[in-house]
C-alpha cells in the first residue's frame, strides 16, 4: 500500500476512534454532570433501571476505540520517524510527545483502573454489594480524570502541527 494512503487511513482511523473515545467521556459528563452514587438496591437487583442504564452505556466500544486511537497515533509517529523524539520530548516534537504521554496515561487509566472496577459494578466480576458501590465511585473519578486529561491532550496534539516551533 502506498505510504501516503496508509498515512491518510491511519490519520482518519486515529481521528474517528478518538472522537468515539473522547466523545464517550464528554457525553458521560453531560449525562451525569454530578456524582450520584448508586444505592445498594440498584446493584442487588439485576433488572434495576439504573444498573441497566449503566450496562447499556458500558458496551465496550469506547474501550476499544481508545486502543485504536492510541495505536494509530503511535503508528503515525513511528511511520514518520518521530516516535523516539516525541517520547523523549525533543524540540519541536515535544508538544506531540506530551500529547502522546497524556494519551498513554489515559489508556492505562481506562484499561487498568476504570475497566477492572467497572466490571465489578456491572456484575461481570463477582463482588459484594459494598465493593461494587466503592468501585462505582472509582469508575466515576477515573472517567472524569480521562475527561479532564483530554483537554490538554487535544491542545498538545494541535500544538504539534500548529505551534511546535514554540518548543524548538
Amino acid at each position: 500500500m502506498d505510504g501516503a494512503l496508509l498515512d491518510l487511513l491511519a490519520r482518519w482511523l486515529h481521528f474517528l476512534a478518538g472522537v468515539i473515545w473522547i466523545g464517550h467521556n464528554y457525553s458521560s459528563v453531560v449525562q451525569r454532570p454530578a456524582w450520584r452514587p448508586l444505592a445498594a438496591g440498584d446493584l442487588a437487583d439485576a433488572g434495576s433501571p439504573r444498573l441497566q442504564a449503566v450496562i447499556n452505556r458500558e458496551h465496550g466500544t469506547f474501550r476499544w476505540a481508545a486502543v485504536v486511537t492510541w495505536g494509530a497515533g503511535m503508528f503515525m509517529l513511528w511511520q514518520r520517524g518521530w516516535l523516539p523524539g516525541a517520547l523523549a520530548l525533543q524540540g519541536g516534537l515535544a508538544p506531540i510527545g506530551i500529547g502522546t504521554w497524556i494519551g498513554t496515561a489515559m489508556l492505562v487509566n481506562l484499561w487498568f483502573v476504570l475497566w477492572p472496577h467497572q466490571k465489578k459494578v456491572l456484575g461481570l466480576v463477582p463482588a459484594p454489594v459494598e465493593e461494587r458501590l466503592r468501585c462505582s465511585r472509582i469508575t466515576h473519578l477515573s472517567s472524569r480524570t480521562n475527561t479532564m486529561l483530554s483537554i490538554p491532550l487535544l491542545f498538545f496534539m494541535a500544538a504539534g502541527s500548529h505551534g511546535g516551533w514554540l518548543f524548538g
